[in-house]
């Protein structure tokens, strides 16, 4: 990272519609190259989609979240070199880092779905982590258990 680097989150304003700071951090993740009103377009279409498929009473934002605290993982491995030899050592995620990972792995996995628009590609996956399901969620449990059979390797972690 260069000596210079500063943060632009402390820019950062919340999305127009819902007003909120996460997901607007998530509109910037999904946007390619520099179409924010394009990401912006596809989440709320996203929304309106989980809206009218779960029902009228359920609150889009809070299935996001959920779904983002689904497929959060609380540990991942890390390659450690000792004396010549490559170990994965498990370590535990922060807070900044589980909800980045969480982020590309929605992204990911919308954008690996083929045969239809984005917005409801973005629906589908966030529907199936809310219920501890799909491609997102697939890739925590991967991570957990390469921790898990990692663990003996966890004194090595500094």
């Amino acid at each position: 990272m260069p000596r210079k680097f500063k943060s632009t989150e402390r820019f950062l304003k919340p999305d127009p519609r819902h007003k909120s700071m996460l997901l607007a951090k998530f509109i910037n993740m999904l946007m390619l190259g520099g179409k924010k009103t394009t990401a912006q377009r596809t989440v709320y279409d996203a929304f309106d989609l989980i809206q009218r498929k779960m029902g009228e009473g359920t609150d889009p934002v809070e299935v996001f979240t959920q779904a983002l605290d689904n497929v959060k993982p609380k540990v991942e491995v890390r390659s450690r070199r000792v004396g010549g030899a490559t170990y994965q050592v498990p370590v535990e995620v922060t807070r900044k880092r589980q909800q980045a990972l969480a982020f590309r792995w929605i992204r990911t996995a919308a954008r690996a779905r083929k045969g239809m628009p984005m917005a409801r590609r973005l629906a589908e996956e966030l529907m199936a982590a809310y219920r501890r399901e799909g491609a997102a969620v697939k890739t925590r449990e991967n991570t957990h258990k390469m921790a898990e059979a990692n663990k003996a390797f966890a004194h090595l972690a500094w």
